[in-house]
């Protein structure tokens, strides 16, 4: 067996409650057919155009020649150094398959004028701008994000006096914007299949044409997913997409919040994958599944509170003879293609469980629309409420900003989260430079004493982002944004990329705050590098 998995406790008594229905509902079957009636007639027209991705691998396979021609090809000419820029599953399932394969795969997931920066002009190990291949991929070919660095590049480019057209390689859906203009421009353009979803796509050419052009065997990763083909089709108490989809999402009351570790497993990275993967397919109608990474000491895994289900990605299955050691937990594993195929079952069949669509997102444009409206209005920045050591506070609520201090602060915000809820760290700064601020999760949730997320803005905003707006009103937000001087023109645009990410940052919290009445704490660190101790010491003050 390809994957196998295991579960105890809770989890198997969920299991065995809800496993008999699913299969008597013939919902493995069905996907596998393309049965877009399964999530209820008010998806049903969503659905039946978002099934593509039954079907990757075999769609998959001719596109393998294709690409691996296009890397012969690059490599003669003296390209070594590949970049991709992507959001949300077209960057994060590339991410993941590189980083297990051991490949460089420079991922441009950002708007952080910094990072943007740092892929455009490389480095002397893996070459610079004249040894790099851009890898554009988006879905609807309007991905502000992507757009933006393809703009950069080629402007950066044609300052060399180099051809764009000899260094960008396109992925987008069939008609796209981006798919008209590329062609029009004398890019090397990839078409994707239309009735995949962004976040299922990972096996499509999303996941395939940059770790391919980057070194990856695509080759056996596909050979990986249809070994596990089989086992997700059948109505069986075996399938273990249906048993996984049970273990997550069956159960009264629900555990509505996924602690994901990553235990000793050669797959890297794959607990980001889950995240987007699940908080964007089940985040919506008030209710879903939130996944919350995990070390393998995080804080939660000694408060173990009741609302958290805990799922262990070990690396093979003699590692199963620790089960005993991990009571009540679900424990996982698999190939990375297999782990691919399940997840994007599971998560399907979990969307029939708690009776929404998997395949939509319809809180997912509030805050990109929010943005657009402050680039184009160009408001004033409100005041802080106060500055403390260089650090800008503002908050959704002027209560929040009492005490007159960042601990106080943080404090307050703690004090709002639900018994049932949790708190979301979203870091709109440079992640390479600033890479310690993903300590700050683990702090804050022992601070707070419950389950905390940390995602880097704004990558985030193309996954948990549908869970933060469409899921359970119980989540309390702290936003941290780079103030420094650093920033980036956008060729042919009026704003810059320091101006894109404020208003992603502004736009998203506007929305949580005002229009779904989440609290928001905004902390804006004028030096970062410097403030990072200061917003770690007030966490451990609070």
């Amino acid at each position: 067996m390809s994957f196998d998995i295991r579960v105890t406790g809770h989890a198997k008594a969920t299991v065995e409650q809800t496993l008999p229905d699913l299969v008597g509902s013939l919902i493995a079957s069905g996907i596998t057919a393309g049965d877009g009636s399964l999530w209820g007639p008010d998806a049903e027209a969503e659905a039946s155009r978002r099934l593509g991705w039954v079907q990757a691998v075999t769609v998959s396979r001719p596109l393998v020649p294709e690409i691996l021609a296009l890397r012969d090809e690059l490599t003669a000419r003296g390209i070594t150094r590949v970049v991709l820029a992507g959001m949300g599953g077209s960057s994060l399932a590339p991410e993941v398959i590189a980083q297990t394969s051991g490949v460089p795969l420079v991922i441009l997931d950002s708007t952080a004028p910094g990072q943007v920066l740092a892929a455009i002009d490389g480095d002397s190990e893996t070459g610079g701008l004249a040894e790099t291949v851009l890898v554009v991929s988006s879905k609807s070919g309007s991905t502000v994000e992507t757009d933006s660095a393809k703009r950069a590049f080629e402007a950066a480019w044609r300052d060399l006096g180099i051809d764009p057209a000899e260094h960008i390689v396109v992925v987008t859906d069939p008609g796209s914007p981006l798919d008209r203009s590329a062609r029009a421009d004398g890019y090397r353009v990839f078409n994707a299949d239309p009735t995949v979803g962004g976040r299922y796509s990972a096996l499509t050419a999303f996941g395939l044409v940059p770790t391919g052009l980057a070194g990856v065997d695509i080759e056996e990763l596909l050979t990986e997913a249809e070994a596990t083909l089989l086992e997700v089709a059948i109505d069986s108490p075996e399938n273990p997409a249906l048993v996984l989809a049970a273990a997550i999402a069956g159960g009264t009351p629900l555990r509505d919040k996924l602690g994901l570790i990553s235990d000793g497993t050669h797959i890297v990275g794959l607990p980001d994958w889950i995240e987007q993967l699940v908080a964007e397919s089940t985040g919506k109608n008030g209710t879903g599944i939130l996944p919350v990474v995990l070390l393998p000491v995080s804080p939660e895994l000694e408060a173990k509170p009741a609302d958290l289900q805990i799922l262990r990605l070990v690396d093979e299955a003699h590692q199963f003879h620790l089960f005993e050691q991990h009571e009540g937990e679900i424990l996982v594993s698999g190939s990375l293609g297999a782990q691919l195929v399940v997840w994007e079952y599971a998560t399907a069949i979990a969307g029939r469980i708690l009776g929404i669509d998997p395949f939509d997102q319809p809180d997912v444009e509030s805050a990109k629309a929010a943005a657009r409206g402050l680039l184009d209005a160009r408001p004033e920045q409100a005041a802080p409420a106060f500055v403390q050591d260089g650090v800008e506070v503002r908050v959704s609520d002027p209560a929040l900003a009492a005490s007159g201090t960042i601990a106080g602060v943080l404090e307050a915000l703690w004090a709002r989260v639900p018994a049932d809820g949790y708190v979301s760290v979203q870091a709109y700064v440079d992640r390479l430079a600033l890479s310690t601020l993903s300590g700050l999760r683990e702090m804050v949730a022992a601070d707070s004493g419950r389950p905390t997320t940390f995602g880097w803005g704004p990558r985030f905003l193309h996954s948990a982002g549908q869970f933060h707006k469409g899921g359970p009103a119980n989540g309390v937000f702290l936003q941290i944004l780079d103030g420094g001087e650093i920033d980036l023109e956008i060729p042919g645009r009026p704003f810059t990329f320091g101006q894109l990410i404020r208003a992603q940052a502004a736009g998203d919290a506007a929305v949580l705050a005002q229009t779904h009445g989440r609290p928001v704490v905004t902390l804006t660190l004028t030096e970062p590098q410097a403030e990072v101790l200061t917003l770690f010491e007030a966490v451990l003050e609070d």
